[in-house]
This record gives C-alpha cells, sequence and structure tokens, in this order.
C-alpha cells in the first residue's frame, strides 16, 4: 500500500498542485500516476504529536485514478526499494500511531528537499523517507547499507554549505535516499530542577525555546535560522549563533546523543548528568560530522535559565582598534550579565537603511559612523543590570572609545535595536548576488582582511565589500555582493580569502560548516595529519562510504 504525502520542512500550503504517487503494477517498471490535491495543509511542530494532515493515509495505489502521466524512475530507485522502506513503517504501525512517510513525489521532494536553502546546490534523489523513530531509522540505514544505497541525512534544510542535500548523480552514481528527521520532533523529557532537555533530533529550534520559556528557561543557542532549523542539524553542522560568548558552543551545551551508525546500529548516549569521564567522548564526535558518521537521532542538552532582565545597547565606533578596546571594556564591566557582542560596518548599516527604512524609520544614532557594535546583557535584576549598562556606556563615552549609541531597556526598543544586525543577511540578498563567506580570524586582524578584500575589489566597480559578525567569538561575515553572479570575481576572491585566513591561523569555516562548498579548502584550516585521521574514521564508521558521501572530504 502506497500513500501520498504533501509537505514541505516547516509549513506549508500546498493548493491545487499535480504530485505523482507511485502505482504498484505488473512486471519490473514502475508507473508513475498524477492526483491532484485541492488543499493539503501540513504543520510541523516540535511539541507532540508532529502533523495535522487532513489528507494523511487517504491516497494510494488503490484509490487513485485517471492517468494523466506516465514517467519511468531512473531505476536507481526501484519499485522493491520502495516497498522494502514501507514495510519498514508499517511494521511500526501496531506500537505508533502513525507510521514514516515514504515520499516520491518529484515535485514536492524537488521544491523542499533536493535544493539547499542558498539555491546553489541541487541533487535529484527520488526518494525522501521521513521516520518518526530511532528504530525507524536503524531499519533503513541497515537496508540502505546492504544494498549499498547512498544517505543523505536532512533537517530542516537550512544549511549555507550543500551538506544536507544529495550531489549530483555524475559524482554519485549509486542511489540517494534523503532521510528527514521532519517527524522526529518530539520533546522526550524536561527536568526543570536541572535544566536538562531530551528530545528528539527534529524539534525546531524556535518552538523549543518557545516551550522552555513558558518553564523558565532558554535554549543557549539562537541563530536567524531558527523558525526552520532543527536541533540535530545544529549539532551535526556545529552551528554558533550570537550567544557563543555567554553560553559556548554546542559542545559546551552537549550532554549526549542518540545516533544510527551507518551499519544501523545504534549508540544510544543520552545521559542527563554534567560529568561523564568515561573514555572517548564520541557524542562530540558528531558535533560538526555533517551526517557523515551518522544520523543523529535523540539529543540531551543542559538548557539556560531564562533571564528576568534583557537589555541591549547599540554603540557607534569611529575605528576598529576602538571597537577592540570596547570589548575589553564590555567584559570587564559587564562581566557576567554580557551575553552578545556583534558588530556591523558602515556600508552594512546604510544597506539596512535602504532596503528597510520605511520600516525602521530613523536610525538609532544621528551621523554616520564606521562601525556599530550591538550589545546584549541579559540578568536576573533588571534594576542592576540596567545601572552595570548605562555605567559602561556613560565610560566608554568619557573615554573616547565609543563616539555616540542608543540603549534600550523595554522590549519594543530592544527588538528596534537588534534588527540593524539581523537585517544584514536579508538586505544582502536583495542587494544582488551574495559571495558569502563564514570565516574566524583572531580580533586583532579580523578587520584587515576586509580592508585588503576592498582594496582587491576595486578592479570590478559592480562589486561592493560588506562586513558583520560575532566580535565576542570572532566570527568574521565577509559578503561581497555583485549584481550578478560573476566568475572572475570569484576567482579573485577564492582561493585568496582561504590562503589569507590560513596564513593568520584562521579557520576557513566558523560555524556554518564544510559540506560541498568548501571540501576543497579544508586542508587550508587542517594539516594533513588531521585530514587522514578523518579520512580513517570515516573509512572505519562507515567502510561502503554510505552516510553523506562526498561532503567534508
Amino acid at each position: 500500500m502506497f500513500h501520498l504525502a504533501t509537505c514541505g520542512h516547516t509549513t506549508r500550503n500546498i493548493m491545487a498542485s499535480n504530485f505523482f504517487v507511485s502505482s504498484a503494477m505488473k512486471g519490473g517498471s514502475t508507473k508513475l500516476v498524477s492526483a491532484t490535491i485541492h488543499k493539503c495543509f501540513v504543520k510541523s511542530s516540535s511539541i507532540g504529536p508532529s502533523v495535522d494532515d487532513p489528507f494523511h493515509g487517504m491516497y494510494n495505489s488503490a484509490i487513485v485514478r485517471n492517468f494523466h502521466q506516465t514517467l519511468n524512475l531512473s531505476g536507481l530507485i526501484s519499485r522493491d526499494h520502495v516497498r522494502a522502506f514501507e514495510e519498514i513503517f508499517a511494521q511500526d504501525k501496531s506500537t505508533h500511531k502513525k507510521g514514516g512517510e515514504v515520499l516520491y513525489s518529484p515535485d514536492s521532494i524537488d521544491l523542499a528537499f533536493n535544493a539547499d536553502w542558498t539555491g546553489q546546490y541541487r541533487g535529484s534523489s527520488e526518494l525522501v523517507l521521513r521516520p518518526r523513530t530511532t528504530q525507524q531509522v536503524s531499519k533503513i540505514v541497515q537496508y540502505c547499507n546492504e544494498n549499498n544505497i547512498a544517505i543523505v541525512p536532512q533537517g530542516g534544510n537550512t544549511g549555507l554549505v550543500g551538506a544536507g542535500v544529495p550531489v549530483d548523480p555524475t559524482i554519485e552514481p549509486r542511489p540517494q535516499v534523503i532521510i528527514s528527521t521532519n517527524l522526529m520532533n518530539e520533546i522526550i523529557s524536561f527536568n526543570e530542577r536541572s535544566g536538562t532537555l531530551v528530545c528528539q533530533s527534529g524539534c525546531i529550534l524556535e518552538q523549543l525555546n518557545l516551550f522552555l520559556n513558558e518553564k523558565g528557561y532558554q535554549m543557549p543557542l539562537d541563530l536567524a535560522a531558527k523558525g526552520s532549523c532543527q536541533i540535530g542539524g545544529n549539532i551535526a553542522t556545529g552551528a554558533g549563533g550570537i550567544r557563543f560568548i555567554r553560553f559556548g558552543s554546542l559542545h559546551s551545551n552537549l550532554l549526549g546523543l542518540e545516533c544510527v551508525l551507518p551499519d544501523g546500529s545504534i549508540m544510544d548516549n543520552i545521559k542527563e548528568i554534567r560529568k561523564d569521564n568515561t573514555g572517548y567522548h564520541l557524542s562530540h564526535l558528531l558535533v560538526g560530522s555533517e551526517g557523515t558518521l551518522g544520523i543523529i537521532t535523540k539529543v540531551s542538552l543542559q538548557v539556560a535559565i531564562k533571564p528576568k532582565s534583557v537589555n541591549v545597547a547599540l554603540i557607534a565606533v569611529d575605528s576598529f582598534e576602538k571597537i577592540q578596546q570596547l570589548i575589553y571594556m564590555a567584559k570587564k564591566e559587564l562581566g557576567e550579565i554580557l551575553s552578545a557582542v556583534e558588530f556591523v560596518d558602515k556600508d552594512s548599516m546604510k544597506l539596512v537603511m535602504k532596503h528597510h527604512k520605511d520600516t525602521l524609520g530613523a536610525p538609532p544614532v544621528e551621523g554616520e559612523y564606521p562601525f556599530y557594535m550591538v550589545i546584549e546583557t541579559q540578568g536576573s535584576s533588571r534594576e542592576h543590570d540596567e545601572e552595570k549598562l548605562n555605567m559602561f556606556f556613560a565610560k566608554a563615552l568619557e573615554e573616547g572609545v565609543a563616539s555616540d549609541g542608543s540603549l534600550a531597556f523595554d522590549e519594543k526598543q530592544y527588538y528596534y535595536l537588534w534588527k540593524f544586525r539581523e537585517l544584514v543577511s536579508e538586505s544582502l540578498k536583495k542587494d544582488g548576488y551574495v559571495y558569502k563567506y563564514d570565516i574566524s580570524i583572531p580580533l586583532s586582524k579580523m578587520y584587515d582582511i576586509v580592508l585588503d578584500m576592498k582594496e582587491r575589489m576595486k578592479i570590478f566597480p559592480q562589486a561592493k565589500v560588506f562586513s558583520f559578525g560575532h566580535l565576542g567569538d570572532e566570527n568574521l561575515h565577509l559578503n561581497i555582493t555583485s549584481p550578478t553572479f560573476d566568475q572572475k570575481i570569484k576567482d579573485t576572491i577564492e582561493p585568496y580569502v582561504y590562503e589569507w585566513t590560513s596564513k593568520h591561523r584562521g579557520s576557513v569555516s566558523a560555524e556554518h560548516g564544510i559540506g560541498m562548498l568548501k571540501k576543497k579548502y579544508l586542508h587550508y584550516s587542517q594539516c594533513d595529519v588531521s585530514i587522514n585521521l578523518m579520512k580513517s574514521l570515516k573509512k572505519t564508521l562507515d567502510p561502503k562510504n554510505i552516510m553523506n558521501p562526498h561532503k567534508i572530504l
């Protein structure tokens, strides 16, 4: 039995769309039937039952009628493969409210699963599997391992380096199956006294935060893609975010995880304790692995207390030297309440105002300055925190480190000031094609590469250079725009930007990962011994190379 599932990767309305569903036919070929769904609303939620789908289970090969078009699958994914995956899900229906889902609609798969967030990478997988349980994932992976089928683990598909989508079939000739964790979105447990959260890997970051807020807690991670990204994908990417300076990396907050290894075995390291010094810390091996070593199915996290007081300052600064002084001053004067330190350069600020002036209104400071810093505090006493921030700002002005600024002590002003940092990426997209670089460079050298790139781009009058990023952890987002993609511009940027970064002992990927985008530049950040060790580890755990092949290495 086959059923039609139409779904995107978060919340999606599908109106009057034609989808193709496989019909069990006699003989060796698989024919496809066209069915029209006139309204289907699918909503993924990270808490409790996740799918509100009025059409779920209604369509199968027995009741879909009227052939409008006959198509053939490539032959890589056979009818037997589809039947085997359906059987895996059918076996669980007796013990679970709903089984998993097999999607093989070319249109919906291309729309939501084969194309990456940036639009730079597009695969051609004909099959998406959406399990609900670790056991289902295990059986799927075991079958793929036995039948030499390549697996592409996929979370919210918000990655920026092409790690979460299939590769071109000319590169990977084997069939490629996408395993989506969209339906693995249950919160399993939360201890309100210890602040330990256990959940499935498909939980959306923003939904987790909303759940925790009601309990007086918050996630230690905050990203621009929080409304779509999933916690399993965050861990597999090694995502950073804006509050790294306060809560550290995901390594700092991960207590344990459960994952399915390439042979289908389940590594259960779910724990709710902070200290465990019993051998190799295998859970942390999966952080930043991008699905190449296994599929994360559950995670255990130490979350943070929700602050009673949150304040922010947007400060104008007239040199990068003074930015460095201001960071040191912020750490010294604000201490335990400092939660974020971001910066935006003049050109980025002007771009935000250009594209969002109607909604933002007047800028928070008068005049124009080379740099703007966003400094956030989180604490437990409003009066105490406001006093510390006021004193810090007054001292910065008095000593000439800050030129001007605006402070926010209420929710409306807080979100208003943050907009000038958060809208940079969106504004860049409106400026044309964006060449994006996520790099880590020692603070003293961070802006030097921006100046070098501005000089280098002078031969292209249509190109503009922008910079912003996470000052608290020395993560620079270097962006160059042009009206349209220009290979000459790209060749002028790469590999120069990575050579420069390597020369100054930085990282070619601060938080976005390697994926397909940067794998040929991995050697600029990792020595040959390290890369060979990675290859050896990959071969040991995944001798058939079925788990997200052609990513990282």
